[in-house]
């Protein structure tokens, strides 16, 4: 999920797909608190919780789901979000200037949540493989 300030999800996308992955669904909306507070609820307890919530809903956001060979990992490094190490790897999305925008791009760490939090924001058949 990215905020879609600034018109930047065309070269966030191109840098998705450039990695071997594919967009089989995708909407731009704005989510509820509800929805937001559900989708972080993992990071409730944290104390940068209700500023994460507050960014998300403060604008519209790109959900999408993705598909290819080892998605969940890719994506991750792709946006500079590796599982391990900590530090992101460039070339990212983080470390370009959608960075200055503050878009948060946000990648679940395994399929079973990744398969509840597409349930969350699509139906079967707004999925396109």
């Amino acid at each position: 999920m990215q905020p879609a300030a600034r018109n930047l999800t065309g070269a966030i996308n191109a840098m998705i797909e450039q990695a071997g992955l594919r967009i089989v669904a995708q909407k731009r909306l704005r989510i509820t608190r509800e929805q937001a507070e559900a989708f972080y609820a993992v990071h409730n307890a944290r104390p940068f919780f209700r500023e994460l919530v507050e960014f998300m809903i403060s604008g519209p956001v790109v959900v999408q789901i993705l598909e290819g060979e080892n998605a969940i990992a890719r994506y991750r490094d792709v946006m500079g979000q590796p599982i391990r190490p900590r530090r992101p790897r460039a070339p990212s999305a983080r470390l370009t200037p959608c960075r200055s925008a503050r878009i948060r791009c946000t990648a679940r760490d395994a399929p079973d949540t990744a398969a509840k939090e597409m349930a969350q924001f699509f139906s079967g058949n707004e999925i396109v493989g």
